[in-house]
C-alpha cells in the first residue's frame, strides 16, 4: 500500500499534534492531515497567555529532542516564546499544507471491514483515515468553580486561560480565585499594577525555588555552534529531574521530608511574618498535589496591598466576593485561576469502535495499553492518554516516546498491508493492573484530593514511576500484544 493510499488523521495542533506531523514526515508518511478546532495552532500555549504565563519545566527539556531550539531566552520560557517555538516547528518542517484549522472533529466511527476510521467534522464532512493520532490535550477547557452568584458579579470576570487583554487592571481591586500553577504566575505579574489584590486560597501549595536565568548571546551562541552543548544541557536537565523524581512521586515520608524541608526553607526566606507563613504552609504530604515552582509568588504577600484570604467563599455578589465569615471583599475584577476540566474517564467526542463506544469502555475508569491504545479501537493512538502525565519532569518526554511508538505502529500497518491492529484485552488489562498495583505506594495516594484522582479516587492521570521507565516500555512494538487483520 502506497503512502498516498494510507491517510492518517492527527487531531489537535498543539505540541503533540505538531510533533506527530514532524515524525510522520520523517518516517516517509506524507498523507496526513492535522485537524485543529481553533483558528490558530498552539494548544495550551495559544490559550494560556495570561500575565506571567510560563512553563515550570526548563525549556531545553520542554522541547523535542528531534527539534531543539538553541535560542531560548531564559531557563524557563514564557508562554509567548513557547508558542513561537510551536509556530517555528510548523514553518521549519513545512507542515502548513497538512493543517486544517477551524475544523473540529465531533465524532468517530470505526469500520472493521475496511479498517478505516470515519471522522465527522463540525462542518458536516466525513473524513476517512487508516490511523488516528489523537492529541487533544488535557489543559484546554477551563474548569469554572461552582460558586453561587458568579453570574451576578457586576465587574469583569474571566479565567486565566481566557484572559481578557482588553480589561485594564491598572488601579483596580482584583480578586484571584485559586492558588495553583497559574495563580503562582499571574499573582506576582499583576501585583504592581493593581490597587488592591486579594488571593482566595482553598488549599496552600508546596512551592520550590525557580532557578531562572537569562540566556545571553554568548550562551545561545554556545548552544547553536558547539556540537553537543545543547544535547548535554537537555540530558543534564532530564537526569536531574529523574533523580529528584522519587521525592515527588513516592509515598515515602523520608523522601517527602526532603522536598518539604526545601519548600519550608524557601518559605521562611521569603515571608518573615510567621502567621502568614502558617497559612501558606500545606498540611498534606509533598507531591500529593502538584508541586509548584516560583521565586516571586510568596514575596508578593509581603506587599501591603496584597491580602491572602483563607476563609471559604460563600457566594459572589454584585460588588464582590462574600466569605463564610460574612465579610464582603469588594472587587472590580475577578480572575479565575481554577485550572482545567481534566476528565480522562470520558472521551472529548463520541468514539465508536469494534464492540461499542469509548464511553462504555471507560465507564469504570479510563484504562489503556501504554496510555495510547484501547482494546476495541484499532489504529487509534492517544497522545498523552491515561496515566501518561508526569509529576516531576517534562510532559514532552512522554509525548515524544508516544509519537515514536505510534509512528512505528503506523509504519508496521503500512509495510504489512494490514487493515488494522487492535491491542488484546488481556495485554491492556495486564498493563493497567501493573500500574494500578503501584498507585497505593505513590504520594498522590497519601490522603489529599487533587485533579490527579478521578471521582472514584483512582489515579488515571499520572505515570507511577520514572520517565525513563516509560520510554523503555515503549521502545518497541510487541506484536504478540495485538490482533492483526490482514488487508
Amino acid at each position: 500500500m502506497g503512502a498516498d493510499e494510507f491517510p492518517v488523521a492527527v487531531i489537535g495542533a498543539g505540541l503533540c499534534g505538531i510533533g506527530a506531523g514532524i515524525r510522520l514526515k520523517q518516517a516517509g508518511i506524507h498523507s496526513f492531515t492535522i485537524f485543529e478546532r481553533a483558528d490558530r495552532i498552539g494548544g495550551t500555549w495559544r490559550d494560556n497567555q495570561y500575565p506571567g504565563a510560563a512553563c515550570d519545566v526548563p525549556a531545553h527539556l520542554y522541547s523535542f529532542s528531534f527539534a531543539q531550539n538553541p535560542d531560548w531566552s531564559r531557563t524557563y520560557a514564557g508562554a509567548p516564546e513557547i508558542w513561537r517555538y510551536t509556530a517555528d516547528l510548523v514553518r521549519r518542517f513545512e507542515l502548513e499544507p497538512h493543517l486544517r484549522l477551524s475544523t473540529a472533529i465531533t465524532g468517530a466511527r470505526f469500520d472493521e471491514a475496511s479498517g478505516l476510521w470515519h471522522l465527522q467534522t463540525d462542518q458536516g464532512e466525513e473524513i476517512r483515515a487508516r490511523a488516528v493520532l489523537a492529541g487533544m490535550g488535557a489543559l484546554v477547557d477551563p474548569q469554572l468553580p461552582d460558586l453561587e452568584g458568579l453570574d451576578d458579579f457586576a465587574g469583569e470576570t474571566f479565567h486565566t486561560a481566557r484572559w481578557n487583554h482588553d480589561c485594564s487592571l491598572q488601579g483596580k481591586r482584583v480578586a484571584v480565585v485559586g492558588t495553583g500553577a497559574s495563580a503562582v504566575q499571574v499573582v506576582p505579574a499583576i501585583a504592581s499594577e493593581v490597587a488592591q489584590l486579594r488571593v482566595f486560597q482553598r488549599t496552600p501549595s508546596w512551592v520550590l525555588p525557580r532557578l531562572d536565568v537569562e540566556h545571553g548571546p554568548r550562551r545561545r551562541w554556545l548552544y547553536r555552534h558547539v556540537p553537543g552543548a545543547l544535547w548535554l544541557s537537555r540530558l543534564r536537565t532530564f537526569l536531574s529531574a529523574e533523580l529528584r523524581g522519587p521525592v515527588v512521586y513516592l509515598d515515602s515520608p523520608r523522601l517527602s521530608t526532603i522536598g518539604e524541608r526545601m519548600s519550608l526553607r524557601h518559605l521562611e526566606e521569603q515571608v518573615p511574618d510567621p502567621e502568614l507563613r502558617a497559612r501558606l504552609t500545606p498540611d498534606y504530604q509533598f507531591g500529593c498535589k502538584r508541586v509548584l515552582v516560583s521565586s516571586d509568588y510568596w514575596p508578593t504577600f509581603n506587599e501591603p496591598h496584597v491580602q491572602l484570604i483563607t476563609d471559604p467563599i460563600h457566594r459572589i455578589e454584585q460588588d464582590g466576593l462574600r466569605t463564610a465569615d460574612g465579610t464582603l471583599h469588594a472587587s472590580d475584577v475577578i480572575v479565575l485561576a481554577t485550572g482545567f476540566d481534566v476528565s480522562l474517564n470520558r472521551p472529548p467526542f463520541p468514539v465508536e469502535g469494534r464492540h461499542g463506544s469509548l464511553s462504555e469502555a471507560w465507564q469504570h475508569g479510563a484504562s489503556s495499553y501504554l496510555g495510547m491504545m484501547v482494546h476495541g479501537f484499532p489504529n487509534w493512538f492517544f497522545l498523552m492518554g491515561p496515566n501518561t502525565a508526569p509529576g516531576h519532569t517534562s510532559v514532552l518526554v512522554y509525548a515524544e516516546a508516544q509519537l515514536d511508538y505510534a509512528v512505528r505502529a503506523v509504519r508496521h500497518l503500512q509495510r504489512r498491508g494490514l487493515r488494522w491492529m487492535d491491542v488484546r484485552a488481556e495485554a491492556q488489562q495486564a498493563y493497567d493492573d501493573s500500574l494500578q498495583a503501584r498507585m497505593p505506594h505513590m504520594s498522590w495516594s497519601s490522603g489529599c484530593s487533587s485533579w490527579y484522582l478521578s471521582d472514584d479516587g483512582v489515579n488515571r492521570s499520572l505515570y507511577p514511576g520514572p520517565a525513563s521507565e516509560y520510554v523503555w516500555r515503549t521502545r518497541r512494538l510487541k506484536r504478540r500484544d495485538f490482533h492483526e487483520a490482514p488487508g
